[in-house]
This record gives C-alpha cells, structure tokens and sequence, in this order.
C-alpha cells in the first residue's frame, strides 16, 4: 500500500479558499489514480472527485462541482484540492487515496485524514 499524507487543512472562514495537498514519501503516484474523500461529523465518508494518472481526466461528484478542483503535479509527486468560496457546511475531515483502478475501496491505500473547519 502507498503511504499518503494530506497537507493544508485548518480553521478558515466561510467564503475563503484552500488547497489540500496529497503526497506519498515512499513511492511515486504517477501511476495511480488519486481522489479525495471527505467526512463531515456524524456523516459517512463520501467521494469528491477524482483525476486519472496523467491528469487529463477529472470526474467529480454533482454536489460539489463548480466548487473544488482537484489536480496533479507528478513532477512534485503531490496531488491537490482546490475549494472555493467555502462554506460552513464543507467542515469534514478530507481523505486523499490511491488506486491502480477506478475503484477506491476501503481496504486501499489512505492517508490519515486532515481537519478543515469553516467557521461562519
């Protein structure tokens, strides 16, 4: 399994903008498909989208869309989460994860979560 580790969480107010950041110290994600994940309190972990290994394809959930951007800097092996004009409803912990396949399952390759709190 790779170990991920998700950067650039916090304490940020409604309306401003953050970049979540994914990397792995042990091997490089060039290969893998990445996506983010998030879990608000008391809610289960839902998918937020999602980028292919080259980053020409992006797929993200309708529930968010417009909003967040994700992307890839294989060079920097580091993959990132752009929200925008955040909400107090974004609060969550955010997952990133690796796959060699479309599927993200629970038993794959996680990092350990990173804290955005959106105050109003």
């Amino acid at each position: 399994q790779v170990q991920l580790v998700e950067s650039g969480g916090g304490l940020v107010q409604a309306g401003d903008a953050l970049r979540l950041t994914c990397t792995a110290s042990d091997v490089s994600l060039a290969s893998y498909n990445m996506a983010w994940f998030r879990q608000a309190p008391g809610k289960s972990r839902v998918a937020l989208a999602r980028i292919n290994p080259d980053g020409r394809m992006t797929t993200y959930m309708d529930s968010v869309k417009g909003r967040l951007t994700i992307s890839r800097d294989n060079a920097k092996n580091e993959v990132y989460l752009q929200i925008d004009s955040l909400k107090p409803e974004d609060t969550a912990v955010y997952y990133c994860a690796a796959s060699s396949t479309l599927t993200f399952t629970s038993s794959g390759s996680w990092g350990p979560g990173i804290q955005v709190t959106v105050s109003s």
